[in-house]
C-alpha cells in the first residue's frame, strides 16, 4: 500500500512539470526534504518507510542506521531503485535494496557498530511518489559501543544538524512513548534549528509498549509539553512482525484497530496513526507548492507579455495565402527604408545608449575625424621655410631679387592644396564603411527571408559603391578648382602688406599673454601616468588647452590650478600601452631636452580610448604642438639644415610668403571642411535614401522572382512554430496554475505555543529542592510506584512580589516516604512525567477531567516536616 495522499499530489505536480517542460524550462518547486531525528531504536526508519509505503530499510535492535541515508524519490512510470555507488545496477526487489544498504554500511563502518558521516545515496523511481528527498539519520546515542569513537554523541549531533539546518527541511522529531519526552534530544535539536517550531512535527512511537494502565493522552492532545505543530502517535511493526514478513497493509490495519480500541485514544483516532502523519506531511507539501505558485505565475506572465508582440504577426499566419508574400515583401522593403532613414537622421525610439551608430558616427567623421586629418597633414615649419626659400631663389635664378615674388607664393600654395586630396578621399572611405554597417544593421530584420536579405544588401551596397565613385570625382574636382585659381582678392586673405606686419603682432601677443581673451581649444579629464608611487602615483586632473599653454586643475571648477605648461618647443610622441593597463597613452616632451614638469622630461597622458587620444592629438595640433618626426627624417633634415643659411633679406621674404601661405591655406581648409559634408550628403547619402524608397523594390523584382525572394528560412519557420508553441504552452501553464490554486487548500500556520519547557529541560540540573507532598490526591488510576520518574522540572517558587502572580503548581500523586528515606539533599525532585507510562499526569485546578473516577489508591505516608505548596 502506498502513500495515498502523495499519490493525489502526483498528478498536480506532473501537470506543472509537463507544462514547464513544454516551454523548455524546469519547474523549480524545490519540495522540502523530510528528515527523521531521534534516539536509537525510536522507530525512525519505520516512520520513514511508512511514509514511502515500501518495506526496504534495515531494522533491528541497537544502532542499525549507522550512516545517513539520503533517499531521493523520483516520479517514473517504472518502479526500481539504484544507488549512487553502483549506478549501473537497477534493483527491482526491495529486499535486495535492504541488503545493499546493510552491505554498503558495513563496507565503510565495519561490522562492529561503527558510524560514518558519509551518506548512502539511494534513488527510488516509482509511479507512486513525488520528487522528494527523505533522510534517515543515525539515532542519537550517549555511550560509545563497539568501534564507535568516544565523542559519538557530538559526532551524531553534528551530522544531524548538518541535514536539518536547511530552511526547506521538515523535521520529524521521533520519541518513543516509553521514554521521558522532556529529555528528548530530538526535540532539543529541532528547537535549535527551528526556534519558531514551524517545521517540526512531534512523532510518538511505541504507544503499544507502554506499561499497562498508562497512556500518552495529554501529550498527544498537546496539553502537557506543547509543540506548535503538535504530536502524532504511530504504532510501527515490531521486530517479530518484521521477521514474520507482516506487510505494511496489515500493519496499518492493526494500527488503526489499536487507536480505535484504546480508551485513551479512541476519541482522537482520526488524528493518530501513519495515515494521518502522511496526510500532515502531504499537506505541508501542498502548502509549499501553493506558496511557489505566485512566483511561478509572475514568471510565466512576464514571459507571456514579452512574447505577445512577436506572436501577434504569427497568430493569423497562413502559408497558403497568395497575397501574403507580396504584402510581406512590400512591408519589409518599406520598413528597411524607414530604418535606414532613422539610423541616418536620428530617431527618438530605440535609441542605442551603449555606442554611437549610424548618423552620429558619420557626424563625428565630418566634424572631428576629417578636421583631425586636415590638421595632421600640417606641414613642418622648417621644411616649409626651406621650400619657400628654394622657390624664391629658383624664381630669381641668377639674379638677386629685390622684391618678394608672388609666383613663389602660388607654387607653395598649390602644393599645399594638392595635399588635401588624401584626407578628403579618406573621409569618403570612412563614410562608405559606415553606410555599409548601417545597411547590414537594417537588413537584420529581413533575416526571416535569406534570399531577400542577400539581394537587398547586394543591390544597396552596389549603389553606394557607384555613388562613392561619383562623390570622389566631385571632391577631386573641388580641389582641382581651388588649385586652378589662387584668389588673392579674397576678403579673408591678409595680403602682402599685412603679412609683413603679422609676425610683429604675434610676437607682441606672445609677450603679453593676458591681453585679450585667449582661445580655449579643449577641456577634459586626463591622467598623468608616469608620476612615481613615492610622489603619489598616477592621478586624474582637469586639463585646459589654449593656444598658448596647457594647464591642469584639481577638478572641472578650475579653482585650484596645479600647473601651467607653455606650448613653446613642445611636441607629441606615442607611448605603448602598459601590460596591465587598459588606458591609451601619449606623451608631451620638450625638443630642447628640458624638463616639462618637475623632474620629468616628458609627461605621459592617459585616456580611456584610442579615439579620445586621437581627438586630443588633433587639439594639440590645432594649438601648434606637432607629432615627433621619425629619427631618419630628423637626420636627413639635419644634414640639409647644416648646408642651408639665409641672408636677412631672404629671411624677410620667406617670412612674408610664410604668412601669406598660412592665410590662404586656412581659407582653403575652411572651404573644404564646409563643402565635404555637403558633397557627401548630396551625392551619396541623400541619393541612397531616395534610391531605397523609390527604386529598390523595382530592382528586387528584376533580380529574382517573388517566390524565391520570399522563401522562408527553415530557421524562421522553426522559430515561428516554437514561438507559437511556447505562447500556447505558457497560457496552458498559467491555466494549470489556476486549477491547482482552486483545487488545493493550504492550511494556516498553527499559533505559537509556550514551548519554554524545551529550554528548561535542556538547562535542567539537579537541585536540592523537593516537591512537597500534597494532601489532595488527583483522580487517576493506581500508580505503579517504582521510584522517582524523570520528567520536566517544577517551576521554581517565586520569592517577593512576583509570588502573588505565580500560577499554582500542577498537582501530582503522593510520593511514598521510602523515596526520601536516604535524606539526600541533592536528590532530583519528583517530576511531571512526559508520558504517563507509570504515573498518570496531574490535572491543574479548575480543569475538569474527562476520565472516569480512578480506583482507590494505596495509602500514602506523608512527611509532616514538608509543608504543601498548595497550603
Amino acid at each position: 500500500m502506498g502513500n495515498r495522499g502523495m499519490e493525489e499530489l502526483i498528478p498536480l505536480v506532473n501537470k506543472l512539470q509537463d507544462a514547464f517542460s513544454s516551454i523548455g524550462q524546469s519547474c523549480h518547486l524545490d519540495l522540502p526534504q523530510i528528515a527523521v531525528v531521534g534516539g536509537q531504536s525510536a522507530g525512525k526508519s519505520s516512520v520513514l518507510e511508512n511514509f514511502v509505503g515500501r518495506d526496504f530499510l534495515p531494522r533491528g535492535s541497537g544502532i542499525v542506521t549507522r550512516r545517513p541515508l539520503i533517499l531521493q524519490l523520483i516520479f517514473s512510470k517504472t518502479e526500481y531503485a539504484e544507488f549512487l555507488h553502483c549506478k549501473s545496477k537497477k534493483f527491482t526487489d526491495f529486499d535486495e535494496v535492504r541488503q545493499e544498504i546493510e552491505a554498503e554500511t558495513d563496507r565503510v563502518t565495519g561490522t562492529n557498530k561503527g558510524i560514518s558521516p558519509v551518506p548512502i545515496n539511494l534513488r527510488v523511481y516509482s509511479p507512486h511518489v513525488l520528487n522528494l528527498t527523505l533522510i534517515d539519520l543515525p539515532g542519537i546515542t550517549k555511550v560509545p559501543v563497539g568501534d564507535q569513537p568516544p565523542d559519538i554523541e557530538y559526532q551524531i549531533k553534528d551530522m544531524i544538524l548538518q541535514f536539518i539546518s536547511r530552511e526547506s527541511s521538515l523535521i520529524l522529531a521521533v520519541t518513543p512513548a516509553n521514554m521521558d519526552l522532556a529529555n528528548s534530544d530530538a526535540l532539543k535539536l529541532a528547537k535549535e534549528v527551528d526556534p519558531q517550531g514551524l517545521r517540526t512535527i512531534g512523532v510518538i512511537t511505541k504507544l503499544d509498549l507502554m506499561d499497562e494502565g498508562t497512556d500518552a493522552r495529554d501529550i498527544l492532545e498537546n496539553k502537557l509539553l506543547p509543540l506548535r505543530r503538535g504530536y502524532i502517535g504511530v504504532v510501527n511493526r515490531s521486530q517479530k512482525d518484521i521477521e514474520g514478513k507482516k506487510d505494511i497493509r496489515a500493519a496499518l490495519a492493526a494500527e488503526r484497530k489499536f487507536f480505535l480500541s484504546h480508551p485513551a485514544y479512541r476519541h482522537m483516532a482520526d488524528r493518530m496513526g501513519t495515515p494521518h502523519l502522511q496526510k500532515t506531511l502531504n499537506q505541508q507539501l501542498t502548502n509549499h507548492i501553493r506558496e511557489s505558485l505566485p512566483t511561478l505565475r509572475s514568471k510565466l506572465q512576464s514571459q507571456l507579455l514579452s512574447l505577445e508582440k512577436e506572436v501577434e504577426e504569427y497568430k493569423n499566419f497562413r502559408p497558403d495565402d497568395p497575397t501574403r508574400k507580396t504584402k510581406a515583401l512590400l512591408q519589409m522593403v518599406q520598413q528597411f527604408g524607414v530604418d535606414f532613414e532613422k539610423r541616418i537622421e536620428g530617431s527618438g525610439d530605440q535609441v542605442d545608449t551603449l555606442e554611437l551608430s549610424g548618423g552620429a558616427r558619420i557626424n563625428r567623421i565630418f566634424h572631428e575625424r576629417f578636421p583631425f586629418e586636415l590638421v595632421k597633414m600640417e606641414f613642418d615649419e622648417k621644411d616649409l621655410r626651406r621650400e619657400i626659400s628654394y622657390a624664391i631663389k629658383n624664381i630669381h635664378g641668377v639674379r638677386t631679387g629685390l622684391f618678394t615674388p608672388d609666383m613663389a607664393f602660388e607654387a607653395i600654395v598649390k602644393k599645399q592644396i594638392v595635399k588635401l586630396k588624401e584626407p578628403s578621399l579618406k573621409c569618403v572611405d570612412l563614410v562608405v564603411s559606415e553606410l555599409a554597417t548601417v545597411i547590414k544593421k537594417c537588413a537584420e530584420k529581413l533575416s526571416s527571408y535569406p534570399r531577400l536579405r542577400e539581394e537587398t544588401e547586394r543591390i544597396v551596397t552596389t549603389y553606394i559603391r557607384e555613388r562613392e565613385g561619383r562623390t570622389k570625382d566631385q571632391i577631386l574636382l573641388l580641389i582641382d578648382i581651388e588649385q586652378s585659381y589662387i584668389n588673392t582678392n579674397h576678403e579673408d586673405f591678409i595680403g602682402f602688406a599685412n603679412a609683413q606686419q603679422r609676425s610683429t603682432q604675434l610676437n607682441k601677443k606672445r609677450a603679453i599673454p593676458n591681453q585679450g581673451e585667449i582661445l580655449v581649444i579643449r577641456k577634459g579629464w586626463l591622467t598623468i601616468n608616469n608620476i612615481s608611487l613615492m610622489k603619489g602615483g598616477s592621478k586624474e586632473y582637469w586639463f585646459v588647452l589654449t593656444a598658448e599653454s596647457l594647464s591642469w586643475y584639481k577638478d572641472e571648477e578650475e579653482k585650484e590650478k596645479k600647473y601651467m605648461l607653455p606650448l613653446d618647443n613642445l611636441k607629441i610622441r606615442d607611448v605603448e600601452k602598459g601590460f596591465m593597463s587598459n588606458k591609451h597613452v601619449f606623451a608631451i616632451f620638450n625638443t630642447e631636452q628640458r624638463n616639462v614638469y618637475k623632474d620629468l622630461r616628458q609627461i605621459e597622458l592617459a585616456c580611456e580610448s584610442q579615439e579620445e587620444v586621437d581627438s586630443w592629438k588633433a587639439s594639440f595640433l590645432r594649438a601648434g604642438v606637432y607629432p615627433e618626426k621619425d629619427q631618419a627624417e630628423n637626420e636627413d633634415g639635419g644634414v640639409q639644415e647644416n648646408t642651408f643659411s639665409m641672408d636677412p633679406q631672404l629671411e624677410r621674404q620667406v617670412e612674408t610668403i610664410r604668412n601669406l601661405v598660412d592665410s590662404y591655406v586656412a581659407i582653403i581648409n575652411k572651404s573644404i571642411r564646409d563643402l565635404m559634408p555637403k558633397t557627401i550628403m548630396h551625392l551619396m547619402i541623400n541619393n541612397t535614401k531616395a534610391f531605397i524608397h523609390h527604386e529598390l523594390l523595382a530592382y528586387l523584382y528584376s533580380s529574382a522572382d517573388q517566390n524565391s525572394l520570399m522563401e522562408e528560412s527553415t530557421e524562421q519557420a522553426q522559430r515561428r512554430e516554437d514561438m507559437l508553441r511556447m505562447y500556447h504552452a505558457l497560457k496552458e501553464a498559467l491555466h494549470i496554475i489556476g486549477d491547482i490554486s482552486t483545487s488545493t487548500v493550504s492550511t494556516p500556520v498553527p499559533p505559537p505555543v509556550d514551548d519554554t519547557w524545551l529550554q528548561n529541560a535542556s538547562n535542567h540540573s539537579p537541585t536540592p529542592q523537593r516537591r512537597p507532598v500534597s494532601s489532595v490526591h488527583p483522580p487517576g488510576r493506581p500508580p505503579a510506584v517504582r521510584g522517582p520518574t524523570p520528567g520536566p522540572p517544577l517551576m521554581p517558587v517565586p520569592v517577593g512580589p512576583a509570588a502573588s502572580f505565580s500560577a499554582p503548581p500542577i498537582p501530582s500523586r503522593p510520593i511514598p516516604q521510602s523515596v526520601f528515606a536516604n535524606n539526600d539533599p541533592f536528590l532530583a525532585p519528583p517530576q511531571i512525567p512526559s508520558r504517563p507510562a507509570r504515573i498518570p499526569p496531574g490535572i491543574p485546578p479548575g480543569v475538569p477531567s474527562r476520565r472516569p473516577p480512578a480506583a482507590p489508591s494505596r495509602p500514602t505516608i506523608i512527611r509532616p516536616a514538608e509543608p504543601s505548596l498548595l497550603d
